[in-house]
């Protein structure tokens, strides 16, 4: 038998679900917007450095007028970090989801949760299965948001490769932002997932955003030049830099298969951590 998750324990889940909205959709990471900031310096398509000029300059715009820094505001991807002392109950669920709710009248986000479908609008950005919510177990109770935007998620891929295939992931990434272009709205950041299963490797892909872009390591930078070698540039519109970033996770599979999935995210890579207050 569960027990009812505390209220006082769900009133602050909600509250901070809210406040990492409110921080991810105004104000990116400093990793990311020195990411940004590099790639504008070094870029010298007179084209690319225009666009970069814009993108900066709307960051700077969300910042002072306090608003989203663009129109899709996503749907809202969650990471809860559970400690020992918190138990794991569906109600920790409905926290988060009554933080959404008031985060999309406060900020405001644009409801874009709907049916599959019947294509529905929800009109609060939950619903069936939304936000979706990762539990994760750790030493403090955090709620983390990764809001996903549509034109970068409808570029990603997943591939069951061969296991003699291990060396042709740089090129499945690559081939990945070919098809894509710029829908996307370049340039981008790629969380690439290694391994697991069909699912487990988006799963993996996605958390791999989480992660750091100040560094790469040797293969991160492999698959990055690779991507950017396509010319892609900032908006599809040519340029030096179209992958900002490539963040990789990988994960024991079966001795048969090689799963990778490639999760695209757009320039603006959204993300926040808050602590709940308890």
């Amino acid at each position: 038998m569960t027990h009812p998750a505390d209220p006082a324990l769900l009133r602050a889940l909600a509250i901070a679900t809210e406040k990492a909205l409110l921080e991810a959709e105004i104000r990116l990471p400093t990793d990311v917007l020195a990411a940004l900031r590099r790639a504008a310096a070094a870029e010298r398509n007179e084209v690319a450095r225009q666009e970069f000029a814009l993108i900066l300059e709307n960051i700077a715009l969300a910042g002072e007028r306090q608003v989203p820094i663009c129109q899709d505001t996503g749907v809202p991807v969650v990471y809860l970090t559970l400690p020992p002392d918190v138990p794991f109950t569906p109600d920790l669920f409905a926290g988060i989801r009554e933080g959404v709710r008031r985060a999309t009248t406060a900020i405001p986000l644009r409801p874009n949760v709907v049916d599959p479908l019947t294509r529905e609008n929800t009109g609060d950005n939950t619903g069936a299965g939304m936000p979706a919510v990762h539990v994760v177990f750790g030493d403090r109770l955090t709620v983390t948001v990764l809001p996903k935007g549509a034109g970068s998620e409808n570029a990603s891929r997943i591939g069951m490769l061969l296991p003699s295939q291990a060396a042709d992931i740089p090129r499945f990434v690559a081939e990945t932002m070919l098809i894509a272009g710029g829908k996307p709205c370049p340039p981008v950041f790629l969380g690439v997932g290694i391994g697991g299963t069909f699912d487990g490797a988006a799963a993996l892909a996605k958390e791999a955003l989480l992660l750091p872009v100040d560094t790469m390591d040797d293969y991160e930078q492999e698959i990055c030049d690779a991507v950017n070698a396509l010319g892609i540039g900032p908006m599809g519109l040519g340029g030096e830099t179209t992958a900002l970033a490539v963040k990789v996770k990988r994960r024991d599979c079966h001795t048969a298969s090689l799963p990778v999935a490639v999760n695209v995210q757009c320039w603006a890579c959204r993300r926040a951590t808050v602590e709940v207050e308890r």
